[in-house]
């Protein structure tokens, strides 16, 4: 079969590159184009656009790219109406990929959405679009399925696809000696995979490198950068940089500061306290304050459905207070043991491994079955 695969940011394209590995497996005659980055590009995606000239945090944020977000749309909707795929494939994203839906389902192709859009969150109207373009919706978070069918929609909850990658890859016994890291605890800091994110938190993260002179600071990177736009933020060199190595970084932190978004999932489920932040451009602040409708922003929390990690949004983001929650966290402190035990409810709430198979079979399941 033919696929169409949309992923609008990093952790999409990481769980396309399983999906579509999956749907490889299942279907010998596959093959893929779409918009994604590196991940789905070595999985054999051939790719139109990288999401880096898409994706973005924020509501401000977007305008300064409308332009490339214009130029994708067009070229997607140009391809979908010259070679029709069997089915199209959307991994969150939403604000570009229902549009993609709706012109879709206007050319008769089958329209699945793989990691749903965070409607619960805000913008629920968007169901109404869902249940008129998507045929199938497969979620990864345990209560979207009950958020779908008070809603009157059936949905398939595959699992989390965040397991799957945890528990395919392969611990390095020998990272602190490769990254030239010593025996001090670590204070692992993940600031995101945009450009935006990373400048709108790394330096704050940082800012509390005097508070903890007994522990090495570690910065999760990402190759989309070079090292030079990383040596901006290394504070004289006192902090160290590792590239595309955050569970192994994660699995010998003592705790950590992490941006908020998938990553948060990703230390809870390593099992490392954390301490959840936020910050964006102040008009997307307020917009946000204004249509979120959660109580919390962690994946953590809203799965747990109550607060398991210490979450600071905008100004609350701060050294003092990043430094009073991170002291909670300590090795032996009374936080450190509320969140661990909490992290074993949030571990059984997800499941196990599988999401990427469970998702791919189940499409191809639906695929078979409407072509019988």
């Amino acid at each position: 079969m033919r696929y169409f695969i949309i992923a609008g940011e990093r952790s999409g394209d990481l769980h396309g590159s399983n999906l579509y590995r999956h749907l490889k497996a299942h279907d010998p005659e596959a093959e893929a184009t779409g918009i994604g980055g590196n991940f789905m590009e070595m999985e054999g995606v051939k790719l139109m656009s990288n999401y880096e000239d898409l994706a973005l945090i924020g509501i401000w944020e977007i305008l300064d790219k409308l332009g490339n977000i214009r130029k994708a749309l067009r070229a997607v909707k140009q391809e979908l109406r010259e070679s029709p795929p069997d089915v199209l494939i959307l991994i969150d994203f939403a604000g570009f990929n229902l549009r993609v839906a709706r012109f879709a389902k206007e050319l008769g192709i089958k329209v699945f959405y793989y990691i749903s859009p965070k409607i619960w969150a805000w913008n629920t109207g968007r169901i109404k679009s869902i249940r008129a373009w998507v045929d199938r919706m497969f979620v990864i978070l345990p209560f979207e399925k009950e958020f779908y069918k008070e809603h009157g929609m059936e949905v398939d909850y595959v699992g989390n696809p965040v397991l799957d990658a945890i528990s395919e890859s392969q611990p390095n016994p020998n990272f602190l000696r490769d990254n030239q890291l010593d025996n001090r605890p670590v204070i692992a800091i993940l600031p995101g995979s945009r450009s935006n994110e990373i400048e709108n938190t790394l330096f704050r993260m940082l800012s509390i490198l005097p508070a903890f002179p007994e522990h090495q600071f570690v910065v999760a990177g990402v190759n989309n950068f070079s090292k030079k736009y990383y040596d901006q933020f290394r504070r004289n060199g006192a902090v160290n940089i590792v590239y595309e190595q955050t569970y192994d970084l994660l699995r010998h932190a003592e705790m950590a500061v992490v941006a908020s978004g998938t990553a948060t999932l990703e230390t809870a489920l390593l099992r490392v306290p954390q301490v959840v932040v936020y910050r964006v451009n102040m008009l997307s602040y307020l917009l946000g304050k204004i249509l979120i409708k959660v109580k919390f922003i962690s994946l953590v929390n809203l799965i747990a459905g109550k607060k398991v990690v210490p979450e600071l949004i905008q100004d609350e983001f701060n050294p003092a207070n990043i430094r009073q929650e991170l002291m909670k966290l300590k090795m032996g402190e009374a936080g450190r043991v509320d969140i661990l035990k909490a992290y074993e409810e949030v571990a059984a709430r997800i499941g196990k491994p599988g999401a990427s198979e469970n998702a791919a079979l189940k499409m191809l399941e639906y695929l078979k079955a409407a072509d019988a």
